[in-house]
């Protein structure tokens, strides 16, 4: 999978989509895979492809005590940033990644990727 990589992140992905709620709440079902971003089309039978389109993608950068600074951030993300910001969650894959810190335990580096469009 690492060679089909060509557009940032460079990183092993956590992709959820078709969430019930729009991700607006936290209830019903959602897709979630585990990948790499691609603009390759020829990929293996064994990998599951899944097409996103060119959209604005809003970035949360995070980085603490993991998986709290993770989960406190993408809260922050629903209850405080898009109630207050000019733009709202479309129907896309939402995606993150997160780099561990070999050197401090339980500490990472991770980002949130959220598909958004003007309001």
């Amino acid at each position: 999978m690492h060679s089909l990589q060509n557009i940032e992140p460079y990183e092993i992905i956590n992709a959820s989509y078709e969430a019930d709620a729009n991700f607006l709440k936290e209830e019903g079902d959602l897709t979630h895979l585990i990948g790499i971003l691609t603009t390759e089309n020829k990929v293996s039978n064994l990998l599951e492809k899944v097409p996103v389109k060119a959209y604005t993608w809003a970035v949360f950068p995070n980085k603490g005590s993991f998986p709290s600074t993770f989960q406190e951030t993408m809260a922050k993300i629903y209850s405080e940033w898009l109630p207050s910001s000019d733009y709202k969650v479309i129907n896309a894959p939402t995606f993150s990644f997160t780099k561990m810190d070999e050197h401090k335990k339980d500490y990472a580096y991770s980002e949130i990727w959220i598909p958004v469009e003007k309001k």
